[in-house]
Formats: C-alpha cells, structure tokens, sequence
C-alpha cells in the first residue's frame, strides 16, 4: 500500500476522501477527509472494513493524533432524502475537505466518480485497500458513523441500530414493519417508503 504522498504527486498535500453509509435505511451518510504527516507514519492501515473493531479504533485515535490534518463532513436524513444518496454524498465529502486546514493541493476519492473540489482531485476504484491515506479516512468516518449508531440505538430501541449500523438486514426490515418509521430513517430509500405507504 502507498501513503498517499507517493501517489505519483512527491511533495504535494494529498488528502484521501471516503465515505460510510451510503447503503443504510437510516442514519446520516459521514465521510472524512484525511491529509497524512510524511514525518509521523502510521502502521497497519487499511480499509474500515478488512480491520477488527479493536484495531479501528486505535487507529481512530491514531490518525487523528498523527495525521497533518483531518476532517469529518456528512449529510442528514432530511437532506439525503431531499437530495438523493449519492448527491448527498458528494455534499458530505466537500465538506469534509472544506474542513481541513491546510487546505489540501489534490484529493484522491475512494470510488468511481468525485465532487466538485477547489483542488484537483481524482477517483481510486478500491482506494480504501489501496492507498493509506483513504484508508485513514474510511477508518475515521467509520467509527465516527458507527458509535452514532450506538447512540441512535439508544434513543430508538428495538431496531437493532448497534448492531446493524441501520442496513437493511431482515431483523431491520422486520422491526420497521413492526414499530413504524423513525426521525432517523431515509424515506426515499424502497424498503422504508413501502412501510410508509403500508
């Protein structure tokens, strides 16, 4: 894996960019934007998802004290329901690398397209299992999104939201027909409006 500063651009502020919970029927979508310190590496980076709950989140904690700069951005209920997921998305990510400082001279985005930056910015197909410096941001917008979950889970028992992170599991579709919809979940997204329109 490369660390984002050897991604063909030496010398250069590179920001890595990538998002959590696009997929969910509930919960915001949260991504992250992240600009690794060639001078204080970090060991074991990876995708969010290929590493154990433990290690996420020593890595959370470590990113977050050693990189140059990071940032979480997101988009609410309200809005990816106003906007579409994947607008929505594009939203969240822009202010994620709105929030760094410095401001980073490139951007690469885990996935397949890119928001609009004031940077140049580029896409990596599989980025979080590629380049470190997206792999640090899926860490981080993974445990951020995953602990408000937890809390979710908290203020809306019996739909398993600490489990299931809000994705549409059996047991979540199963709980949503049988205690209705909440504040929290996404009503553009089918399985949720067809319980609406039940």
């Amino acid at each position: 894996m490369q660390s984002g500063f050897d991604f063909s651009f030496p010398g250069q502020l590179v920001a890595g960019v990538d998002e959590v919970g696009r997929g969910p029927l509930a919960g915001p979508v949260v991504t992250a934007a992240v600009i690794l310190d060639p001078d204080r590496p970090i060991a074991g980076l990876a995708d969010s998802k290929a590493v154990s709950e433990k290690k996420r989140e020593r890595l959370y904690e470590e990113i977050r004290e050693r990189a140059l700069a990071w940032s979480i951005g997101r988009c609410e209920v309200e809005e990816i329901d106003d906007l579409n997921i994947l607008q929505a998305t594009m939203v969240a990510m822009q202010r994620a690398v709105a929030g760094l400082s410095p401001q980073p001279e490139h951007a690469l985005i885990d996935g397949n397209r890119c928001p609009q930056l004031p940077c140049s910015c580029e896409f990596v197909i599989k980025g979080d299992s590629k380049v470190a410096v997206i792999s640090a941001a899926s860490i981080l917008a993974k445990v951020t999104r995953d602990r408000e979950m937890v809390e979710l889970d908290r203020l809306y028992p019996g739909y398993g939201l600490a489990g299931h992170k809000g994705y549409p599991t059996r047991s979540h579709i199963s709980a949503l027909q049988e205690l209705g919809v909440t504040p929290i979940h996404r009503r553009s997204f089918a399985p949720v409006r067809k319980v609406l329109e039940g």
